[in-house]
């Protein structure tokens, strides 16, 4: 079995007297989509933030791509920040550029690439991403759904390895909130990158997962399936599931049987 991109080993993180993460322990498998839930205030958004180096932890090791992230100098961080591509809750676009200069942003701040090929690295995105024809666009004029098009088209420019998704689908409706993470799905397919999304669309998100990682009262505990969640005999982890997905959920395996 192949080296997780990312390990989380003991991590423990406090802020004053809350204890965020208590211990924590998980791994994520390179080209998968892991899905992290739990309650509000659980340390979800705080594990993205320990991913990507914004936070150090205080104790424990976060391992991507074989190095502590935490151990990093300015220079190294720089450069391992590379491999992401990040896409929060809101999509943060610039309302002052169009989306196509939003999408080219990265590709004329970070590569030496000609006019020429960051317009046809940025047209064949947004083709991909059914964007065409919006690149004259400012976001004002955009919807919710296709503004967060937008945030992934530009975070995907850079080719990364590692795609963070910090609850992406805030203040879209259900059935838009789908079609998202449906487009989630198929671009993680295409270019094969590794998904972590933080997500509050419980449960019909975990069908989206290959594994699901649950925050709670300091600790993650990873299922490999909406069922194993389900059968899961720890007395927190079957009040979230009762809270959560209730008894009527019906996963796509459940959804099978007879």
């Amino acid at each position: 079995m192949s080296e997780p991109i990312i390990r989380f080993e003991g991590v423990e993180k406090s802020f004053g007297s809350q204890r965020v993460l208590a211990g924590v322990d998980f791994a994520i498998p390179a080209g998968r989509t892991t899905v992290i839930a739990g309650a509000s205030g659980q340390g979800k958004s705080v594990t993205l933030k320990l991913i990507l180096g914004l936070l150090k932890p205080d104790q424990g090791r976060i391992m991507v791509r074989g190095r502590d992230i935490a151990r990093m100098n300015p220079r190294q961080l720089n450069e391992a920040r590379m491999a992401f591509g990040v896409l929060f809750q809101g999509a943060a676009l610039l309302d002052s550029l169009s989306v196509f200069d939003n999408v080219a942003l990265p590709l004329e701040e970070r590569t030496k690439l000609s006019q020429a090929e960051v317009r046809e690295k940025v047209m064949t995105t947004l083709e991909q991403l059914g964007l065409a024809g919006h690149e004259d666009k400012f976001p004002a004029q955009l919807s919710g759904g296709m503004k967060k098009r937008v945030g992934l088209a530009r975070a995907l420019q850079l080719q990364p390895e590692i795609m963070l998704f910090d609850e992406p689908t805030t203040g879209l409706d259900p059935e838009k909130s789908m079609e998202i993470y449906q487009l989630f799905l198929e671009t993680q397919q295409k270019f094969g990158y590794t998904s972590v999304i933080v997500s509050h669309d419980i449960p019909k998100i975990f069908n989206l997962a290959d594994q699901v990682i649950i925050m709670g009262k300091g600790k993650a505990t990873t299922f490999a399936s909406p069922e194993d969640i389900q059968r899961s005999s720890d007395p927190e982890t079957r009040d979230f599931v009762r809270i959560t997905m209730g008894d009527i959920y019906l996963s796509r395996e459940m959804e099978k049987r007879p």
